[in-house]
């Protein structure tokens, strides 16, 4: 339930149109349920505009398909994050409406489809990648922005190892609201976004890399130390992380809008 569901209830209590005790019991769900082995927290979305998403490592099959029933029911949609294939069969074997995303690896229970490429006049954020094994990370990040029900560009296999790829992406990057520039190797994508734009970039390293990239902490340090100013970093390989930060961003765009 978000603020928009509680001031509608409250709406129809005010015109006569429910009982006080209807609209109570509508609201015994919050602020948080407890199973046996999570405590759901209900009130989230309400608190910062963002629904409880079930991170599923370690987690059982039965664990989460109970957790994606449970918010479905109280948000109308539901995503887990970090799902392996083989425990995504088994969470559909007992959920047969939850659909599996293998590149994002992510399941969704009452996802909207996403929606076409957004107007350019209106708020939007893009989603970049140095290369196309950051896809998965990219993919991640995209379903979570979809999940949200945000627009946003994807734009694939731009990094400087062939840098005249970017230029062509420039008018779209410069208009967007926030840019997610996810990288491996040596992580220079967002050092070179941020030097060419003034939109908000969020930085993302992934895990991809040779030897001395050490699963992303070559590039986690290198968007640290950007000479580009003003670049956020999360976690290497956080793409729900970012796309979270960057909803954050959208939200306070539209507020003011």
């Amino acid at each position: 339930m978000n603020r928009s569901d509680i001031a509608a209830l409250l709406e129809q209590v005010a015109q006569g149109q429910l009982s006080p005790d209807t609209a109570l019991e509508n609201l015994t769900t919050l602020p948080f349920e407890q199973l046996a082995h999570s405590t759901l927290d209900l009130h989230r979305e309400l608190r910062q505009g963002t629904p409880e998403v079930i991170f599923s490592t370690n987690k059982t099959a039965s664990q989460i398909a109970e957790n994606l029933s449970l918010l479905h029911s109280t948000h109308g949609k539901a995503l887990a994050t970090r799902v392996d294939e083989e425990k995504a069969q088994s969470v559909q074997a007992l959920l047969p409406k939850v659909s599996y995303h293998s590149s994002a690896r992510c399941l969704t229970l009452g996802l909207a489809p996403q929606a076409p490429d957004p107007d350019l006049e209106q708020p939007y954020l893009v989603v970049m990648t140095a290369g196309t094994s950051d896809l998965s990370v990219a993919n991640e990040t995209a379903l979570t922005l979809q999940y949200l029900g945000h627009p946003f560009v994807q734009i694939t296999d731009v990094g400087v190892a062939g840098l005249h790829r970017l230029l062509p992406h420039l008018e779209t990057l410069r208009q967007a609201t926030a840019i997610i520039a996810i990288a491996g190797m040596e992580g220079a994508l967002p050092s070179v976004v941020g030097g060419l734009v003034g939109s908000p970039v969020i930085a993302v390293p992934t895990s991809v890399g040779y030897g001395i990239a050490r699963e992303g902490e070559t590039a986690l340090h290198a968007m640290l130390t950007s000479c580009a100013s003003g670049i956020a970093v999360v976690n290497i390989d956080n793409g729900f992380g970012a796309a979270i930060f960057a909803h954050n961003l959208m939200r306070q765009v539209q507020a003011h809008r």
